[in-house]
């Protein structure tokens, strides 16, 4: 059973971005869409949803008909009350693939968004043609780098909590406030209107419970998974690029490292002077990774 919120906030207005909707699963997803050519998936992370690609829309949508998915649970998509998993937010973005007529794209993820993509390209590799990760490690990361810095991770442990994290993100808006300017190396990079959208966004009750549930499915199944190894048969073929940010506050580019064997062609670059909202701080950069990365270019 789906919940759909009782009332629709106003969407940010954006010059040259169209709205609609594609029914995927039962849920209906809302898609930002600008520009034209050949399709690009973006991928948002937490606590973000279309409009946290703002800034890379101009200077990609002169190329590539950019496709801003909102992910079950964020923006305007519908907020059921399961499905925040990795495995069914695969099967979100494929099918959403399949309801547009889409045989193969482009994908840029961020944070969770970009975890989703690694997960994407694994199952249906002959629907993406290249990947831009911003933010987040590949599946393979190095037990002996990441469990040192296990403890930037001390707030997923109020959010993934049943019901606190739903409170926590409904009843105490600073805390969003802090994650996201803690996330910025400047953080005059957060304008007031899109840090009051994106928190705003964050306190509705059915997001704030997709919230919590994202990061409990995560804590579940996916850490689990990489401990156990449950990746490790897999093999990336998609081309791939990762971008980190030299001070990103949760994953320091020490723990984004190659992938080796597991990746057919895997490139990680580091961003200086930026944190973890690459797309925020240095678009312009992210824009042009992208566009050398899809023409090809080294």
């Amino acid at each position: 059973m789906k919940t759909v919120e009782h009332s629709t906030p106003p969407m940010p207005e954006m010059e040259g971005v169209r709205h609609h909707y594609v029914s995927v699963r039962g849920v209906r997803l809302h898609v930002a869409e600008a520009g034209a050519g050949e399709p690009v998936v973006l991928l948002h992370g937490f606590p973000q949803h279309w409009y946290g690609w703002r800034r890379l829309i101009p200077l990609l949508s002169g190329h590539y008909r950019l496709l801003c998915v909102d992910q079950r649970g964020f923006g305007w998509s519908d907020t059921p009350g399961r499905g925040y998993d990795t495995d069914t937010r695969v099967a979100d973005v494929l099918g959403l693939l399949d309801g547009l007529g889409l045989d193969r794209v482009r994908l840029i993820g961020h944070d969770w968004g970009a975890w989703t993509g690694f997960h994407v390209c694994l199952r249906a590799p002959e629907r993406i043609r290249q990947y831009l990760a911003l933010n987040m490690m590949h599946p393979w990361p190095l037990h002996r780098r990441l469990m040192p810095q296990s403890w930037r991770f001390w707030y997923t442990a109020l959010l993934e909590q049943p019901l606190l994290g739903r409170w926590m993100l409904r009843n105490r808006p600073g805390f969003t406030r802090y994650l996201m300017r803690k996330g910025v190396a400047d953080r005059s990079v957060w304008t007031p209107d899109a840090m009051d959208e994106f928190v705003r966004s964050s306190r509705e009750p059915g997001r704030a419970r997709a919230g919590e549930a994202l990061h409990r499915a995560f804590a579940l199944r996916d850490i689990a998974r990489l401990l156990l190894g449950r990746y490790r048969k897999s093999r990336l073929t998609t081309p791939t690029v990762v971008l980190a940010g030299e001070r990103d506050f949760m994953l320091p580019p020490g723990v984004i490292t190659d992938a080796g064997r597991h990746a057919d062609d895997l490139r990680v670059e580091v961003v200086p002077g930026c944190g973890h909202y690459l797309h925020e701080e240095n678009p312009g950069l992210v824009a042009e990774a992208a566009l050398a990365l899809f023409s090809g270019r080294p």
